[in-house]
């Protein structure tokens, strides 16, 4: 890996964090699948499976942008601390009952649910909370990437060990593993010492808070395309995941190990696109990446549902992961680099909104329409329309290359007369 690829690594309390969350990401995903799969194999409903998927994501789209507000407001590492107790906390009650053998299907909903409200308030402090822990904006885009990896890497190991845990055990040994990670979480966390960002003493209403935020993040082009499209992708090509377990037993035949490899495929592209993310030296491109990357995942969509099978689909979704990260988190760059900073935690936390937030209203509306049309079709539908979006765009970024080029001059990060 390229030297610069681990620059953010230099600071201490950024290395410190990226390591417990390298442990805590990897049980995330182990939960993720075991939980989808437990309750399909309970139910056999990919409808229920869209519920699931509504259930734990609806929340960040309702309580992101606030947790954006407080994250403007408080102290950031102290809210990381409370939120990631708490989420050990819902990981203990979940494993509980699956050891207990008494878990019922809405156990796992309301679970996921809750876990859904804890990461809404969670992601934008994230978000927010990487700049006092580098220190130095120049060496944040390389810490975003950095995050990516380390969350795209747990994206790959988590699903492969659930399948494994599954088919050697069962469900409830994923979610033990999981509670586990956190340990791991919190002693990083006691370590940190950072010096939190100075905070005015009075603030405005919150509601105008978050309206002066809105009309910011409308009125700056770059900003509300980017948005727009990535809410595109977040509602039309990430639901894939919610119908893995539909895809494997329905159309492949397949059982949770097939699923843990095919899901650790698209988290194989998804390392790679991050590893490319963190090996460049700057923001400059990554515009035109973005149009490449997600017509990329929208015509791999498209072919996932006709790929027939499992060895067509792994490289399929190696894509797909390419494409839905490489989007996100360039969005998430660029982002990072030309919000003022008094309103960075805000409009982070439109980005969750956005990528995130929708996501629960696609896997709701996919997971209905597999159960009437197949998850075939649904992958073609949402393939085509992402690929549209790409085109437009496309289409649109001489404008975007317009607005955003002053920006990058006064920062240093082009010459001022590129």
């Amino acid at each position: 890996m390229p030297k610069i690829a681990v620059r953010a690594l230099k600071h201490r309390n950024f290395s410190l964090f990226l390591s417990g969350q390298a442990i805590a990401l990897i049980g995330y995903w182990i939960q993720n699948i075991a939980q989808s799969w437990l309750l399909y194999r309970m139910t056999g409903s990919a409808t229920l499976l869209g519920v699931l998927g509504f259930a734990g994501s609806v929340p960040i789209l309702l309580l992101a942008p606030f947790a954006g507000i407080w994250s403007d407001r408080f102290n950031l590492h102290r809210m990381m601390f409370s939120t990631q107790v708490l989420e050990m906390m819902q990981a203990s009650v979940l494993a509980a009952l699956a050891l207990a053998g008494i878990i019922a299907p809405w156990h796992i909903v309301a679970l996921s649910t809750l876990l859904g409200v804890l990461v809404a308030i969670e992601l934008p402090v994230r978000h927010a909370y990487l700049l006092e822990l580098v220190g130095a904006r120049e060496d944040l885009p390389n810490a975003v990437a950095m995050m990516s990896v380390v969350g795209n890497c747990g994206r790959l190991v988590g699903p492969t060990i659930a399948g494994l845990m599954i088919g050697w055990f069962s469900e409830a040994v994923c979610f033990v593993i999981n509670a586990l990670t956190y340990v791991a979480v919190i002693v990083t966390l006691l370590m940190i010492r950072v010096k939190p960002r100075p905070r005015p003493a009075a603030h405005p209403p919150m509601w105008q808070d978050l309206r002066d935020a809105l009309l910011y993040a409308w009125r700056v082009v770059p900003i509300r395309l980017l948005l727009l499209l990535l809410a595109l992708m977040g509602l039309l090509a990430t639901p894939y995941i919610t119908l893995m377990p539909a895809l494997v037993r329905d159309v492949f035949q397949g059982g949770a190990d097939e699923m843990g490899f095919l899901v650790g495929a698209a988290g194989v592209g998804a390392v790679g696109g991050t590893l490319y993310l963190a090996s460049r030296a700057s923001v400059r491109g990554l515009v035109r990446l973005l149009s490449y990357s997600s017509l990329g995942a929208g015509v791999a969509l498209m072919l996932l549902g006709r790929s027939g099978t499992v060895w067509v689909a792994l490289p399929l979704l190696a894509v797909i992961g390419f494409g839905i990260l490489a989007t996100s988190v360039s969005v998430n760059m660029i982002l990072q680099t030309i919000v003022d900073d008094d309103k960075r935690g805000r409009v982070m936390s439109f980005y969750t909104a956005a990528f995130l937030g929708v996501a629960p209203f696609g896997s709701l509306l996919a997971g209905i329409l597999a159960d009437q049309i197949g998850a075939a079709n649904v992958f073609l539908i949402g393939g085509a329309t992402c690929a549209a979006g790409a085109l437009y765009f496309s289409s649109k970024r001489p404008q975007i290359r317009e607005h955003i080029r002053p920006i990058y001059a006064r920062l240093g990060i082009m010459p001022r007369d590129w």
